[in-house]
């Protein structure tokens, strides 16, 4: 059995509406709109000798669960901490709130369109 890392990728989708508060009036995100978002959640660790796992697919499942229900189909502003709910500010605040339940996350990216995504590292 191999002793070495393993790098699982998850991913979860939900949509939301946001306004982005800290653009000028006349951008398009200063209005409400709606996004498909796609968020690959990232864990590495090492296989365990008995599951033959990592971790389970859907225990990571599990443990977005909360943020899910709180975020899909929602408006984003209303959160704390989610004013101003740009990708970036997202990614970090879905962090803070799944680290703590995810052993070994490493990494989220969080699609907001096919062409665009934002990393975070934690």
């Amino acid at each position: 059995m191999s002793s070495g890392l393993f790098e699982l990728v998850h991913t979860v989708r939900f949509e939301s509406a946001r306004q982005l508060t800290g653009v000028p009036p006349d951008h398009p995100c200063s209005r409400l709109y709606g996004l498909a978002f796609e968020l690959d959640i990232h864990v590495q660790g090492s296989l365990d000798p008995v599951t033959g796992f990592v971790i389970d697919f859907a225990d990571i499942e599990a443990a977005f669960a909360p943020l899910h229900a709180l975020l899909d189909h929602d408006h984003l502003n209303r959160h704390a901490g989610l004013e101003n709910p740009t990708s970036e500010v997202m990614v970090a605040w879905i962090w803070d709130r799944l680290a703590p339940r995810l052993p070994g996350l490493t990494c989220l990216s969080l699609r907001e369109n096919p062409t665009s995504r934002v990393i975070y590292r934690g």
